[in-house]
C-alpha cells in the first residue's frame, strides 16, 4: 500500500505543475499511460517534476548506450537495490525495446553473479590490485 495517495488524472488537471508533468510524460513516452510512480510523485509538484526531468536525461536522450541496455542497466540496479516497482517496471521497458527471454535470462545470471562475488569479496575485503586503480 502507497503511503501517499496516487494522483489521478483528474486531480492533475487541477494543478498545473503537475499537468504539465504529465503531458510531457505522456508526449516523451508517446502514451496515455501515467504509471503509479509517478502518479505517487505528483503529492509534491516540485519533487515531480525533478524527478521526471532527472529521469528524462539520463534515459530518453542520445548516448553512447542504447535505450535497451539503458534499461537492463536500471533492471540490474533495482535488482540490487530490492526495489520490486522498479524490476517491473524496467523489465517491462526493456522487453518494449526488444529484450527477449534470452537476454533476460543472461541479464540474470550477472545480476546474481556480481551479488555472489561482491559478497564473498566484501567478506574477505581483498585488497584492490594496484593495475586496477585508474
Amino acid at each position: 500500500m502507497a503511503t501517499v495517495k496516487l494522483m489521478s488524472d483528474a486531480e492533475a488537471e487541477t494543478i498545473p505543475a503537475v499537468k504539465a508533468v504529465f503531458d510531457d510524460i505522456r508526449a516523451t513516452r508517446k502514451t496515455d499511460f501515467i504509471n503509479n510512480f509517478w502518479r505517487a510523485l505528483a503529492f509534491d509538484a516540485g519533487l515531480l517534476a525533478r524527478t521526471w526531468e532527472g529521469l528524462k536525461a539520463v534515459m530518453t536522450v542520445p548516448g553512447e548506450i542504447d535505450p535497451k541496455t539503458r534499461e537492463m542497466i536500471y533492471v540490474a540496479v533495482s535488482i540490487a537495490n530490492s526495489c520490486s516497482y522498479c524490476v517491473h517496471s524496467h523489465t517491462a521497458q526493456a522487453q518494449a525495446k526488444g529484450m527477449g527471454a534470452a537476454e533476460h535470462a543472461e541479464l540474470l545470471s550477472i545480476v546474481a553473479l556480481a551479488a555472489q562475488t561482491n559478497h564473498l569479496v566484501t567478506g574477505m575485503q581483498i585488497p584492490v590490485d594496484p593495475e586496477f586503480l585508474l
